[in-house]
């Protein structure tokens, strides 16, 4: 759950010092420990490109290139969200043109951990534009067993005002052994877009988004990179595509 004021990149620091868990920022991080964690119930997964799996469990050590382009009628949309929103808030900042992340992105990946038990509670991957040091997305990243699908979930938190947006997505694998995510779920329980309302005591309000739809297409590119495309969409037409292109550090 997010303050009134702000997300920004500061707030899984405050937030781990709220719960006591340990933030871990050195060595090798990765969005999910292991990439067998989602084989669970669904063995297919195994067949996942492996430059794919590598990205997920080892995210620190690459960086990231984005590129977005909006569906024209919706433009408009995405700029009065970042005017009212989205730069205030410093959260889901996404570029409103590709000439707002030329100047490239930075890509932050802190794990925070259960000091007791030394589990991950989950994994915070902050994004900033380096032209503008605005935070374009600051989520929290963990595998998640969800009720209406048979599988573990990538799940994706986004902090937001006295709650948060919870997207939860269901892996699958293509015939080029590329990676798909996707929240198309159908009905509350299921895999899909999820927002939170806290009333600051111990009541939480959840309502399942189905008009929202999401899917990440990962797949291996070049040497030393994957490439992802972004789809969102919203009563079946897409508004916006968001082209990724994470490269493998040479000394990593």
């Amino acid at each position: 759950m997010g303050g009134t004021r702000g997300i920004g990149r500061s707030f899984f620091e405050e937030f781990a010092a709220e719960k006591d868990y340990e933030l871990v920022r050195s060595g090798v991080l990765g969005l999910i420990p292991s990439f067998r964690i989602l084989e669970q119930n669904n063995p297919s997964l195994s067949r996942v490109a492996a430059p794919v799996r590598l990205f997920y469990e080892q995210t620190s050590q690459f960086d990231l290139d984005v590129w977005s382009e909006w569906k024209s009628i919706f433009r408009p949309f995405g700029s009065a969200l970042s005017l009212i929103f989205s730069k205030r808030l410093q959260q889901l900042n996404v570029p409103l043109s590709p000439l707002d992340s030329a100047k490239g992105m930075t890509s932050s990946v802190t794990q925070l951990r259960n000091p007791s038990t030394g589990a991950a509670v989950c994994t915070a991957w902050v994004r900033e534009l380096q032209a503008t040091g605005n935070v374009v997305y600051a989520g929290g990243y963990a595998v998640a067993e969800v009720p209406g699908h048979p599988s573990p979930c990538v799940r994706v938190d986004f902090p937001l005002p006295n709650g948060s947006a919870i997207v939860l997505m269901k892996a699958e694998v293509n015939p080029d052994n590329s990676l798909s995510l996707k929240s198309n779920g159908k009905r509350f329980g299921d895999p899909g877009f999820y927002f939170v309302v806290h009333d600051g005591n111990s009541a939480a309000w959840a309502r399942y988004v189905a008009s929202m739809k999401e899917e990440i297409r990962v797949y291996a590119a070049e040497e030393d990179a994957v490439r992802a495309d972004h789809f969102l969409r919203i009563w079946g037409i897409q508004f916006l595509r968001l082209h990724y292109r994470m490269r493998r550090r040479a000394n990593s």
